[in-house]
């Protein structure tokens, strides 16, 4: 199915319908169904175990080898159940930013070749265009110093400023949505506080599905929030709402293990 570009901006950024995801013949995603409007920042949230990333990562077309997929999963209006990213059309293009910078990042090569892989795949740039939007990508994550990090290699740079640069690499393909699966993990608190602000900002035009433990977090960053348990939703509402009238003993446990800065986590493969 064709999508054009008016009618990919109109459809919701995501849509999953009863999105099951087995590993070892064992359902570890339950019949998922949740839908990210163009724009919206939403978070999905879950202990370990909960289900996220494989919920994530069917999202990214990125899931382990035997994984057993049934319900459907439509980015920009066109259904990518089961379909890895280079064979997704530029309509459902979705973005990852992941919670270690490090292992996203080639330590051999400097920032700027890195950053130039997605300008000139995906937006066709050369030449001085190529090189007005990588600094100007750079500026907008708050790294303002462009010529020094561009010629850095990701080693020169702390954790806090090669997630950013992850974040703007992320930004370059113009996809309609970002998925950031605990990208604040790693880092300090002041740091966390910084990229969170970076992803508010950058993701003004961008809809975010932003997957976390930390619902503190969450709630800094998203207007909505799905509560993941036992790989199945157990709840769907603004984040407000959510902490002060959580209705699932799942999301009061997340809700008061925020308050008390704690995390409650359960045995079960996959985060």
């Amino acid at each position: 199915m064709v999508i054009s570009p008016a009618e990919s901006r109109r459809a919701p950024a995501l849509v999953l319908d009863g999105l099951t995801v087995a590993l070892g013949g064992r359902a570890v995603v339950r019949a998922v169904t949740l839908g990210v409007a163009a724009a919206e920042r939403v978070a999905l949230i879950g202990a370990s175990g909960s289900g996220k990333s494989l919920t994530a990562a069917a999202v990214l077309g990125t899931l382990p080898a035997g994984a057993e997929v049934r319900g459907s999963v439509r980015a920009g209006g066109v259904d990518v159940t089961g379909l890895a990213p280079a064979r997704r059309p530029s309509a459902a293009r979705v973005a990852a930013v992941g919670q270690d910078p490090a292992a996203a990042l080639n330590p051999l090569v400097a920032v700027g070749a890195q950053l130039a892989l997605p300008l000139r795949n995906h937006r066709g740039l050369r030449g001085a265009e190529l090189a007005r939007q990588r600094a100007e990508l750079l500026s907008a994550v708050g790294l303002d110093d462009a010529e020094r990090v561009l010629r850095s290699s990701p080693g020169e740079l702390s954790g806090g400023q090669r997630q950013r640069v992850c974040i703007a690499m992320a930004l370059a393909s113009r996809a309609g949505l970002l998925v950031a699966d605990e990208p604040t993990t790693a880092l300090d608190l002041v740091t966390q506080a910084q990229v969170v602000a970076v992803l508010r900002d950058a993701t003004r035009d961008t809809a975010l599905l932003f997957i976390t433990h930390d619902l503190a977090v969450a709630a800094s960053l998203c207007d909505r929030a799905i509560v993941l348990h036992e790989g199945a939703v157990v709840e769907d509402a603004p984040i407000t709402r959510l902490l002060t009238a959580p209705e699932h003993e799942q999301s009061a446990a997340l809700v008061a293990a925020a308050r008390a800065g704690a995390l409650p986590t359960r045995v079960g493969a996959g985060s």
